[in-house]
């Protein structure tokens, strides 16, 4: 019996990651250029510790408009509370996931290492390719 597809088969492997440490404007300017909605952040040892999307930058905004001070770190406005997607999980519980999830993409791990990312449309791709 042929093995199921896993989210290894389809997940986003080339990611542009963030230090915690960068400037929030730089990490701004880094996901408009690349036209991403969010990117992991990745401490110096190469562990995930959160993720930073387009709505968490609109919290700097926010931020320096009532206290007239800009900028601050990617640490300061990162989601930490995130949810990964182990690797070899298959792509029928990955749509189970999605589905009970509002993210849009989650960052995949194996044996406790980033490596790689899966969103809905490389879910949907994956889907298609099986019916």
């Amino acid at each position: 019996m042929p093995s199921r597809p896993r989210i290894c088969d389809y997940m986003a492997t080339k990611l542009v990651t963030l230090p915690p440490d960068m400037e929030i404007n730089e990490a701004m300017v880094v996901l408009l250029e690349g036209r991403f909605s969010g990117a992991p952040v990745v401490n110096a040892t190469g562990e995930l510790v959160g993720v930073l999307s387009k709505k968490d930058c609109f919290r700097s905004a926010l931020h320096a408009s009532y206290h007239e001070k800009p900028g601050g770190l990617v640490a300061d406005y990162m989601s930490r509370d995130i949810e990964t997607l182990d690797a070899d999980m298959e792509i029928y519980k990955v749509a189970e996931a999605f589905l009970k999830s509002p993210f849009r993409r989650f960052p995949v791990l194996r044996e406790g290492r980033l490596v790689g990312q899966i969103s809905r449309a490389d879910l949907l791709r994956a889907l298609v390719e099986q019916w």
